[in-house]
């Protein structure tokens, strides 16, 4: 008799094929696959589901990094006309980030948990002081901390902001508020009524309805996903609930199947992305920024790309093993290394403080990735106003040489 398919076994999918569908996903497999431009970026930004912002500027932010390596000729001045013509609003998805304004309703679940404080963002409150700041926006229009009383001099850290910052950043966090722009790293906040647009769906979803959309996103932008990186930093117990039994449904129904990643943990993935052939990668190389979305799930990209990955600008400088801010390194399909670097934009220099390839993937020098590297830390220094590259150390230390050869042929 044929075992049933509750029993069946899990298969196991192949690391190389696996790798080829996430990059793929991710929009990195491909030069431009969103094309180029504004109208680029507002899809890249769709298809991704969100784009962290961070920052830490000893390169590019965060969020124009990601943003360069899918969309070629990719400006900061992009991600500003899209928030100012209403096409993506920034909030909190795991973290601070630019997300698409189709999907602003998925927000809600968190801001009013912020407000009715299931959620804190600031547990001490001054719902008096919030109400003043409130009505000076309603009155005075878009305005920054800075517009308010200055903080006293011996003021540091964000836990001493003054009252009127904590009250803007509530009010950003319950929804109250909108961020519409930047100077520097400022925001300026306005009313949501003001900002946000005459057609934007503001029914809040269901707990199925979010991890609908959790899960959607994740598929789309990484191919395939596992349970704990659909809910990645989402708290409580009922959008797991709510997401297992999607699952359970959607593998039912064969819109969904299970397989293992190369480490035995379980995933999903629509029957298509695994029964057709995986793309093929080109013979370039990028560099990505430490908070891409392909590395921001640390188990899954060691699993998959064998790649163990930690941002060390958060570490002590004597726990650190490869620098304080490094960029891992895609070349073809594989994460090779990765290169802890620093723009000095008023000298025009971009300095590698330390070029890693890792040992496992390469054992030999190889020319055509070399070269692939370097092409990408030209194009990466030009986006960072840098005209010249300088390198401190190479490990393997044999490959410093061509290396340095293969800039200066540039």
């Amino acid at each position: 008799m044929a075992r049933s398919s509750a029993t069946a076994p899990i298969p196991r999918v192949d690391a190389a094929k696996l790798r080829r569908i996430a990059l793929n996903a991710q929009g990195l497999l491909r030069q431009a696959p969103f094309g180029r431009g504004t109208a680029a970026t507002r899809r890249a930004i769709e298809h991704i589901g969100y784009v962290q912002i961070d920052t830490i500027s000893v390169v590019s932010r965060a969020h124009d990094h990601v943003l360069h390596s899918r969309v070629p000729n990719y400006q900061p001045r992009h991600l500003d006309r899209l928030l100012a013509d209403g096409s993506i609003f920034e909030y909190w998805y795991h973290a601070a980030a630019y997300l698409p304004m189709r999907d602003y309703r998925f927000a809600l679940p968190r801001m009013h948990a912020c407000r009715d404080g299931t959620e804190y963002w600031i547990r001490s409150r001054d719902r008096k002081l919030m109400r003043e700041v409130l009505d000076r926006v309603a009155a005075d229009g878009p305005l920054m901390a800075r517009d308010f009383e200055t903080p006293p001099a011996d003021a540091a850290g964000w836990w001493n902001w003054k009252p009127t910052k904590r009250a803007l950043e509530q009010l950003f966090m319950e929804g109250e508020l909108m961020v519409t722009g930047r100077q520097g790293f400022q925001k300026t906040y306005d009313l949501t009524e003001r900002v946000l647009p005459a057609d934007t769906d503001t029914r809040e979803p269901t707990d199925r309805e979010l991890a609908a959309y959790l899960l959607s996103n994740m598929l789309r932008a990484h191919g395939f996903a596992t349970p704990k990186n659909v809910t990645h930093l989402r708290r409580g117990t009922a959008i797991r609930t709510a997401l297992k039994s999607l699952l359970a449904d959607e593998t039912a129904e064969r819109n969904l199947v299970a397989f293992r990643l190369p480490c035995g943990t379980v995933a999903y993935a629509e029957p298509d992305v695994l029964e057709s052939r995986a793309p093929s990668a080109a013979s370039r190389a990028l560099l990505l920024s430490p908070f891409d979305n392909l590395v921001i799930h640390r188990d899954r990209v060691q699993s998959v790309f064998a790649f163990d990955y930690q941002i060390e600008c958060y570490l002590k400088e004597q726990d650190r093993r490869y620098g304080y801010f490094c960029l891992p390194i895609v070349y073809r399909d594989r994460l090779v290394g990765r290169a802890d670097c620093k723009a000095h934009r008023r000298s025009g220099r971009f300095e590698v403080r330390h070029l890693h390839f890792e040992p496992p993937v390469f054992t030999s020098v190889d020319d055509d990735m070399l070269r692939a590297v370097v092409d990408a830390l030209r194009r990466f220094a030009e986006f960072n106003d840098c005209s010249t590259i300088t390198f401190s150390r190479v490990s393997p230390a044999a490959w410093k040489t061509p290396i340095q050869r293969y800039t200066a042929s540039e």
